[in-house]
C-alpha cells in the first residue's frame, strides 16, 4: 500500500488545463462584439480647417438642376433636355468660373439620370457641384 500511495504523489499532470484559456476567448468575443458596433457609427470630430479658405456663395453662382424620377431635367425650374442643359451650365461656367451646380435628384430615379449630370459636368470642367439631400431630423 505504501507503494501506491507514493507514486500517487510522483505522478505528474498530463493534461493541460484549458478553462483559463476559453475564459480568455470568450471575453476576447465578447470585446469585439461589444466595440465593433461603436466603430461603425464613427466619432464626433471637429476638423480642422482647410489651406484654401472659402469662398462665400453668392445666390447667382448657383445654378439649380433637378431630376425627377421619370428622367426630366429641370435647370432652375424649367424643363430642360440633356444636351441644352449641358451647354447652359458651360455657358455659365464661362461666364462666371465660381459656378457651383446644385443636383437634386428624387431617391426613386433611376441613377443613370443623375450619373449623366455628373459625367456632363466633369467633361466640361464643372468640379464644383453639390448633391443636395432632406436634413436630417
Amino acid at each position: 500500500m505504501r507503494r501506491f500511495s507514493q507514486r500517487n504523489s510522483l505522478v505528474t499532470l498530463n493534461d493541460i488545463n484549458i478553462t483559463p484559456l476559453l475564459d480568455l476567448a470568450f471575453v476576447l468575443l465578447i470585446i469585439f462584439v461589444i466595440t465593433t458596433p461603436l466603430l461603425e457609427k464613427g466619432l464626433p470630430l471637429s476638423l480642422t480647417k482647410g489651406g484654401v479658405q472659402d469662398t462665400k456663395l453668392v445666390k447667382d453662382d448657383i445654378k439649380t438642376v433637378e431630376i425627377t424620377s421619370a428622367g426630366v431635367y429641370l435647370l432652375n425650374h424649367r424643363a430642360i433636355g440633356l444636351d441644352q442643359l449641358e451647354s447652359e451650365l458651360v455657358k455659365s461656367h464661362k461666364a462666371n468660373p465660381n459656378t457651383v451646380v446644385y443636383i437634386r435628384a428624387d431617391q426613386n430615379g433611376l441613377n443613370k439620370y443623375l450619373y449623366a449630370v455628373i459625367e456632363r459636368c466633369q467633361r466640361n470642367g464643372l468640379t464644383r457641384f453639390s448633391m443636395r439631400t432632406e436634413p436630417n431630423r
